[in-house]
């Protein structure tokens, strides 16, 4: 069975880009929207892996989230200092993207190293299962992907790599086709999860 994520977000913008995300982050999860937690509980038995709650929703509907607070993510624009959110992770959906996906990628990894934790778990699934199977970029290409998630321009690039200008643009289109991604956040993503750069490194 495929784990399920609900997003739980009056806001639909906000919802929809958060789900693109978790889907470049997560593509073997299925990510579901609701505007309220009736519509999530009368909309399917399946259980869920995660909520991604807004504030709100939350308070709302306190007693349901209690019960599941490892799964419980709530989404905010402001930090939360009110105890009852002491028993949950936060995300700030307020930050720009490139810091979103690198705050939904540390919760991914926390669930990967505590299985207890309150970030992405996973129960069975492997990590390939996760990331997606491998992809034959070689070590120059991840090299050059390295340099440009962390924010290195192609000159740059080419100067700490000891290599021409073209040649660091005839990899990056080389990495873009073989990945079929075209975006730094989503290079970025791919980067993270498969052990080319870390966290803290970009």
């Amino acid at each position: 069975m495929v784990p399920r994520i609900a997003i739980i977000d009056q806001n639909t913008l906000e919802a929809t880009g958060l789900k693109s995300i978790i889907d470049n982050i997560i593509p073997m999860v299925d990510v579901s929207l609701f505007s309220s937690l009736d519509d999530m509980l009368a909309e399917s038995e399946t259980p869920f892996f995660h909520f991604f709650v807004s504030s709100q929703i939350l308070l709302s509907n306190a007693d349901f989230f209690l019960q599941h607070p490892h799964q419980t993510i709530v989404l905010t624009s402001q930090p939360m200092t009110s105890p009852q959110f002491e028993r949950f992770h936060t995300l700030n959906t307020a930050q720009m993207e490139h810091d979103l996906i690198k705050s939904l990628l540390r919760l991914h990894q926390h669930g990967h190293g505590s299985p207890n934790g309150h970030g992405f778990q996973h129960g069975n699934m492997q990590e390939k299962d996760i990331v997606g199977p491998d992809i034959d970029i070689s070590m120059r290409e991840a090299e050059v992907l390295a340099l440009v998630v962390r924010g290195f321009i192609n000159k740059e690039i080419a100067d700490q790599l000891c290599i021409s200008l073209p040649t660091v643009i005839s990899h990056r289109k080389n990495i873009c086709k073989k990945l079929h991604m075209h975006s730094v956040s989503a290079l970025t993503i791919y980067a993270v999860t498969h052990g080319i750069v870390s966290i803290d490194e970009i």
